[in-house]
């Protein structure tokens, strides 16, 4: 049977068709975005797991055309800095460890600032860590050091660590500036937005990070709200810090992409790769 329709219908039926088309828009637009990936490690103990050239595959494939790169040594750094690979940006941080064991010690052992010192010579690096601290462990001279080392050159700190450690680190330096690794796994959302107003150079990034979707993958209330409000204080990342990590480097992106399709597109794009240029931007990298 043919439906024929007047000239005022097939507008009605075109706005339809157009505000279908316009609404689903944004979200194939976001599904693309271009992702940094603000905690990813190239660890070398003492050969990488995945040879360099695959490792610039993964990222090619998922649309990272940015990392926040640190290594076990730092040698997997070095390594991501020279390739200079098209269309990959590599921010560089200097990791604190030179074996896996480094990591419950550094805080305490003096030989962590001559490393750090050390790799800063290259005059490439944006930032110290990732690191990983707790508690009072925050509070040595140590690492009160390595704070005011970071704050004098303008570089970022990633830390790993507790809110008992975040408030010490705070502490050493009110000037330094900490992207906080995993934002403290399971702290409240309430909490976090509290220390997001607090400490104005403080950002979120979110890999490991509970609650922020539900068991059918829909962003929860209090997430989708924080994340909105406070767009541009969070930052996503890999934590390949171990091999099975790289196995799942496209599904972990892939999981990103489908709640970040679920923000208003200004803060989705925010997210996934704005804040970084953004915050790293400030100096040549490559």
């Amino acid at each position: 049977m043919k439906v024929h329709l007047g000239g005022a219908a097939l507008a009605i039926a075109a706005g339809i068709l157009f505000g279908a088309a316009t609404a689903a828009r944004p979200a194939a637009a976001q599904e693309r975005l271009e992702l940094f990936d603000a905690h990813m490690h190239y660890n070398q103990e003492p050969n990488p797991f995945y040879p360099l050239d695959t490792i610039l595959e993964i990222f090619k494939r998922n649309n990272v055309t940015g990392v926040l790169a640190t290594s076990r040594p730092n040698k997997g750094t070095h390594q991501l800095m020279e390739a200079k690979a098209p269309g990959l940006w590599v921010v560089p941080f200097i990791r604190p460890y030179r074996i896996r064991a480094d990591i419950g010690t550094w805080f305490s052992d003096p030989a962590t600032l001559d490393l750090i010192k050390d790799e800063y010579k290259r005059g490439t690096y944006r930032g110290i860590g990732e690191f990983h601290i707790s508690g009072n462990a925050a509070a040595g001279p140590l690492v009160k050091q390595i704070v005011d080392f970071a704050v004098e050159r303008d570089l970022y700190l990633h830390c790993h660590c507790d809110e008992a450690a975040l408030v010490h680190l705070f502490a050493h330096n009110t000037r330094a500036r900490i992207i906080w690794a995993h934002t403290g796994f399971s702290t409240a959302p309430a909490r976090v937005e509290e220390l997001l107003k607090k400490h104005p150079a403080l950002w979120g990034e979110l890999s490991y990070r509970g609650g922020i979707t539900d068991n059918t993958g829909k962003l929860t209330a209090e997430w989708r709200d924080l994340l909105t409000r406070h767009s541009e204080r969070f930052l996503i990342g890999s934590d390949t810090w171990i091999n099975e990590r790289w196995f799942g480097y496209d599904t972990i992106f892939q999981n990103y992409r489908a709640w970040l399709i679920q923000l208003p597109a200004p803060a989705a794009r925010n997210i996934a790769n704005s804040n970084a240029k953004r915050l790293f931007a400030s100096k040549p990298i490559n």
